[in-house]
């Protein structure tokens, strides 16, 4: 990976760039301004949900940058409360709506939940197959709930979109993934900011002239692993995406995937039961 363009081959021949722009927990304005910040630093893959709420602003801003929909890559995610087969229809037309597109290039489901998953996906399954989404995947699904999923779908998850970072490197799920096609993509792939002052990434960072976060995404891309870090100022919205001039040893990497300590600072998905 030597440009922020470069692309990763999804499971059904769709590309998608291994890095992007996180949204959550950012609205309105602030949402807007972020995603064209990001859209004129060179990212071409923007990231969402319906649950984020701010869907709209996105799309806006994207319609607004003038770059043409081919070089673009989106994703949004239908919600739990939406989850099951009319609903999960009913959802997509929305955030379509909302997001001003025809058709979306990723569509996810946000979590796995309890038991509505299966009826969720043959949803989706339905709208891919009617050319209305180019890609479906997953978000927070271990792989005892891909291995549910997997017992009677027609078509394979694209990409699963989970909580990976160095303290969370999620190598079972990983190597799942990598068996069965699926590409891992890594949500808080900073965990929140709170690696900047480990020593490890402080001391590979000092080598390279960078920063620990810089460090952290360049491992995930290395790895093979697509990265959506979430910012909404500036200046650290450019600096997240400065890292293809250069590159880690393999003995960098392996110092990076020690750091692992099974540590989550989101939810469990088997802990969120709906």
């Amino acid at each position: 990976m030597k440009h922020i363009a470069d692309r990763t081959t999804l499971n059904n021949g769709v590309t998608m760039p291994w890095f992007g722009f996180g949204t959550y927990q950012a609205k309105g304005d602030e949402v807007y301004e972020a995603v064209k910040v990001a859209l004129e630093a060179g990212y071409r893959s923007i990231d969402t949900a319906a649950v984020y709420g701010n869907e709209k602003e996105v799309g806006r801003a994207i319609a607004d940058s003038g770059i043409a929909g081919d070089d673009l890559f989106v994703t949004t995610k239908v919600w739990n409360d939406d989850q099951g087969y009319d609903s999960t229809l009913h959802a997509f037309e929305a955030s379509r709506k909302r997001l001003g597109l025809d058709v979306i290039d990723l569509y996810l489901i946000h979590w796995p939940g309890k038991d509505k998953f299966k009826d969720t996906w043959k949803a989706m399954e339905r709208l891919y197959e009617e050319g209305s989404i180019r890609a479906i995947g997953v978000s927070n699904f271990h792989v005892h709930h891909l291995e549910e999923l997997l017992k009677d779908s027609r078509v394979v998850p694209a990409v699963n979109q989970v909580e990976l970072h160095p303290r969370l490197s999620q190598r079972q799920l990983r190597e799942y993934c990598r068996s069965h096609g699926i590409q891992i993509e890594a949500w808080s792939p900073l965990m929140k900011g709170r690696l900047s002052d480990n020593e490890t990434l402080l001391e590979i960072a000092g080598k390279y002239g960078k920063s620990p976060a810089q460090v952290i995404l360049r491992w995930n891309l290395q790895s093979g692993i697509v990265t959506i870090p979430k910012s909404v100022t500036p200046s650290r919205i450019r600096e997240n995406a400065d890292i293809f001039d250069f590159e880690l040893t393999s003995s960098e990497l392996e110092r990076i995937d020690a750091l692992n300590e099974d540590r989550r600072v989101g939810t469990n998905p088997d802990e969120l039961m709906f």
